[in-house]
């Protein structure tokens, strides 16, 4: 069933490509190339680090900062000291962000000098004391993370169970108090299964994938995790920006990337992106938030690529549906506005506020059960309960299926528009203003 029997936690990512081919390239990250025996010896150090601070298992351990190799040690370190890797949101506001951080009870933080007045006053607002260590990989010859990692030890750790939690992020759903999502590393086993049984994810170890996505969320994380399962380099954009995407898709020749929509938009729009080399690149997916209809056609004409979308949910540990390559056909429109259908192994329906199934084509909340659905909420079991009803995840998506079986994502359940009594879903207006040729962006609000 399983396509590497030897991996069962995340730690065993680069644990079984530093055994069997450790000089593959793992990362790169500016001018730093790091193989796969590098990363899995550095995770170790930072594990035994850890666990020198007093970093027990179970404990939530959090970092703050952009995208960078760092971030991939501190994570691999974490999950292999059988803690939870807890990736802060650094575009949330300070008090959004100490409520985060006091919820998580952060047990030890990994802080970028960026952001390092900024971690002082959450210290002080929520009067805790957690023990920090700084991240710089902009210091060279004295990166302080890397100077303390030479303090400890490459040896293996005690075996980490797979239903301890391994990532914890934090969503609002888009409204409400963030809530900590935690994914365990069985559900990203189940992720992995889902993927190897789709004949869509054709990953494979000479692939590339560049990653300018924000580090604290599941698109990023997860489609990174899933390109070192198949052992691919991920090449690391600090942010994005979309000169410098364009600059590392035609310097650092990827061949899978992803993005949100919005920003293919700004891509596209870039006063460079006539003279970018896009020719590396065999599949761009796009994900985050529906697309527009003018946007993914100026997108199939743009970038001589496969195109691929990807729905789903921090709750899902990942895809639920796919808009498969085959199915971005400019010649139906209409179906390019599908989210697509669902990955092996996942069950989808959509209902009434009754929960009972809808008839097809009629709007409905979608729900979802797949093996990879995460564990829950952290340290909120009634919310669990309830989002978590019976096996099925309540997405909170109005969805609409198809006599094709191609699912339709319309609007969030909350922000829906009623007028004079009819149901009215922003996404549908945004989609028809922009394919108007005097339409840069469009964005509608109730």
């Amino acid at each position: 069933m399983w396509v590497y029997k030897e991996i069962r936690t995340l730690g065993d990512y680069v644990g079984y490509y530093a055994r069997h081919d450790p000089a593959r390239t793992a990362l790169v990250y500016e001018h730093h190339v790091t193989s796969y025996g590098e990363l899995d010896a550095q995770a170790l150090r930072l594990a035994h680090g850890l666990s020198a601070a007093g970093v027990t298992p179970g404990a939530r351990v959090v970092y703050l900062g952009k995208n960078s190799d760092d971030f991939f040690v501190a994570l691999f370190g974490t999950v292999k000291a059988g803690a939870c890797f807890c990736p802060l949101n650094w575009r949330l506001s300070p008090p959004e962000l100490c409520r985060v951080l006091a919820d998580s009870e952060a047990a030890f933080a990994f802080v970028e000098p960026e952001f390092a007045t900024l971690w002082a006053s959450m210290l002080e607002a929520t009067n805790l004391d957690v023990p920090t260590q700084e991240v710089d990989r902009a210091r060279a010859g004295d990166d302080p993370m890397r100077r303390w990692l030479t303090g400890f030890s490459a040896t293996e750790l005690p075996a980490v169970a797979m239903e301890a939690g391994a990532i914890q992020l934090y969503t609002s759903g888009t409204t409400g108090d963030p809530k900590g999502v935690v994914i365990t590393h069985d559900n990203f086993n189940h992720m992995r299964l889902c993927e190897h049984f789709e004949p869509a994810f054709e990953w494979k170890s000479a692939d590339r994938f560049l990653v300018a996505l924000p580090n604290f969320h599941l698109l990023a994380i997860g489609l990174s995790l899933q390109s070192m399962y198949n052992g691919m380099a991920v090449l690391i954009d600090r942010q994005f920006e979309p000169g410098a995407a364009l600059q590392s898709i035609s310097t650092l020749k990827p061949t899978i990337t992803a993005f949100a929509p919005a920003m293919i938009q700004m891509l596209l729009d870039h006063p460079r992106a006539a003279e970018a080399d896009f020719s590396s690149l065999r599949l761009v997916m796009y994900a985050g938030s529906p697309i527009s209809l003018g946007l993914i056609k100026r997108a199939l004409s743009a970038m001589p690529c496969e195109f691929m979308q990807f729905y789903g949910a921090t709750e899902t540990s990942g895809a639920v549906t796919l808009l498969r390559p085959a199915e971005h056909n400019l010649a139906r429109e209409d179906k390019l506005k599908a989210c697509g259908k669902p990955l092996p192994l996942i069950e989808l329906r959509i209902v009434d506020e009754a929960g009972q199934d809808v008839a097809e084509g009629q709007p409905g909340e979608l729900w979802i059960r797949s093996p990879s659905l995460a564990s829950g909420y952290w340290k909120k079991p009634e919310v669990t309960a309830a989002v978590f009803d019976r096996g099925w995840y309540h997405s909170g998506d109005i969805a609409i299926r198809d006599e094709e079986g191609l699912y339709y994502i319309h609007d969030r359940l909350k922000d829906m528009i009623v007028s004079g009594g009819e149901n009215i879903y922003s996404t549908e207006i945004e989609s028809v203003l922009s394919t108007h040729a005097a339409v840069a962006v469009a964005a509608v609000l109730g």
